[in-house]
């Protein structure tokens, strides 16, 4: 089969190379189904993947999950790694929205307790939690101090002001912290961003949501994170905000700058980059980091807001409600980590561009309960289609660098979606199919339309069948906050 000028190789039923040609320094791989391979061909994101693997340092392959989709620079889907000694760290490699990730919690309650009350539920989030483009934080606009302690200690500071627990930190990524962070490698008008925006949901395809498990997939597994059939659980979609993108405009702005000293040329300015131990690539990495810790103070406080308006609207207490974090995993970053290639163990930085972290069992990164049986990965799909608890597998570490797919993935961009739907035909769908939505702005709703998104059942099922994740518990949404 032909991808342009090369030839694309069917590895197995989930799995797809395209060898090493020209300036490529190592072939690329993608994930898919054989039914999804129409589409991801005529997507030009393919393109990135192949444009990535021509970059210094990368090791193994250039990869894209499922969902791939065009973005900026590497394709959102991207997965890349590379060696700290000889290769590059790129923003384009981890995105604008620096640390967007995903939630997922746990409750005592039953779809037959809430179902005559999703509408007050949603209203109560609505009235709650922060949401919109140019909403303002939970908390109080913060002073330089905080903001530095935000940066610094990330989750672990906004619980330290009251929202949620100390034990959460162990179901979050990283502990909710880069120890690399450093306040003095982020620009004013990022500082100036970030004062107000700790405790806010945004806009886009953020969303807190509540919602339902509709199927247990592995029963041993749901046991474990006491999961069962029409359990209510709740989700939540954000990231860095104001704060991360204006780090990474400031940081491809000193890159495209650059260029031109670089040893090495790129054939996309938009992969614009610098060597990863370079004074500017060790700059951008520390900022990165605090905005990646921003992001995780930013996600504790909006479930702890989401936990705080459950319990008011259903007049519940805390131990009746049994609120619980199960894990928080990040979808847009770049992170050092060890793994083998060849059989040698490497430090390297890599790159996960609207992909996740599947660690699987024994890695000393997680906490200890997950040391046990691997890491959860969360797959949201649309508002209007089901999504995914998995847990990571060693076959990811050999395979992926410890990585799989972060959702969905758009078929459509949002200038078509805004062209073909009404803000009325989106509302009036889901209401349709019993799934309350509220949104802040109408275009956001008409934006991240359903049909907007690939099937999120198959791209899960492509990387179950490559066995980088392994599937939990399906759950269907019943109610939705968009900013």
């Amino acid at each position: 089969m032909k991808y342009k000028d090369n030839e694309i190789k069917k590895v197995n039923n989930a799995i797809w190379e395209i060898p090493r040609k020209g300036d490529m320094r190592v072939p690329a791989r993608f994930y898919a189904l054989d039914s999804m391979l129409e589409q991801i061909i005529r997507d030009n994101s393919l393109a990135q993947v192949l444009n990535v693997a021509t970059l210094p340092g990368i090791q193994k392959y250039s990869m894209a999950m499922p969902d791939i989709h065009y973005g900026y620079g590497f394709p959102i889907g991207g997965v890349a790694a590379f060696d700290c000694e000889t290769g590059i760290i790129s923003p384009g490699g981890v995105g604008y929205d620096i640390n967007c990730g995903v939630r997922f919690c746990r409750t005592n309650l039953f779809y037959k307790d809430i179902k005559d009350k999703i509408e007050s539920i949603v209203n109560g989030f609505y009235n709650y939690v922060p949401s919109g483009v140019g909403s303002h934080g939970a908390i109080k606009t913060l002073n330089q101090r905080e903001e530095e302690e935000v940066m610094i200690k990330g989750a672990k500071w906004v619980i330290e002001q009251g929202y949620g627990e100390s034990s959460d930190l162990e179901s979050i990524e990283s502990f909710g912290r880069m120890k690399e962070a450093n306040p003095d490698k982020v620009g004013h008008r990022a500082k100036s961003r970030g004062l107000n925006q700790v405790g806010t949901l945004g806009s886009g395809n953020h969303f807190l949501e509540i919602g339902i498990i509709d199927e247990v997939c592995d029963q041993k597994l749901a046991n474990e994170f006491s999961l069962e059939k029409d359990q209510v659980v709740v989700m939540v979609h954000s990231g860095s905000r104001g704060f991360g993108y204006q780090i990474c405009d400031d940081y491809l702005h000193l890159m495209v700058g650059q260029l031109n000293k670089l040893p090495f040329s790129i054939p996309d300015r938009q992969l614009a980059c610098t060597p990863f131990k370079s004074k500017l690539g060790s700059d951008y990495f520390q900022a990165m980091s605090c905005a990646a810790n921003y992001a995780w103070a930013n996600r504790q406080v909006l479930m702890s807001l989401g936990e705080r308006s459950l319990r008011k609207t259903l007049s519940i207490s805390k131990s009746d409600l049994g609120f619980k974090l199960i894990y928080d995993v990040c979808h847009n970053i770049a992170k050092v980590e060890t793994h083998k290639v060849n059989g040698k163990e490497m430090k390297l930085c890599v790159h996960r561009k609207g992909a996740t972290r599947s660690f699987g069992p024994n890695q000393p990164e997680l906490a200890k309960r997950f040391q046990r049986i691997g890491q959860p990965v969360i797959v949201p799909g649309d508002m209007g289609t089901h999504s995914f608890l998995m847990i990571g597998t060693n076959q990811a570490m050999k395979e992926t660098f410890g990585s799989c797919c972060h959702g969905a993935g758009r078929l459509m961009s949002r200038s078509a979606a805004k062209r073909k739907f009404s803000f009325n035909q989106v509302k009036n769908k889901l209401r349709n199919q019993g799934i309350v939505v509220y949104s802040v702005q109408r275009n956001t709703l008409v934006e991240e339309a359903p049909d907007t998104y690939k099937n999120v059942t198959e791209v899960v099922e492509a990387v179950s069948v490559a066995g980088l994740a392994k599937k939990i518990v399906r759950t269907r949404p019943l109610g939705v906050l968009k900013g």
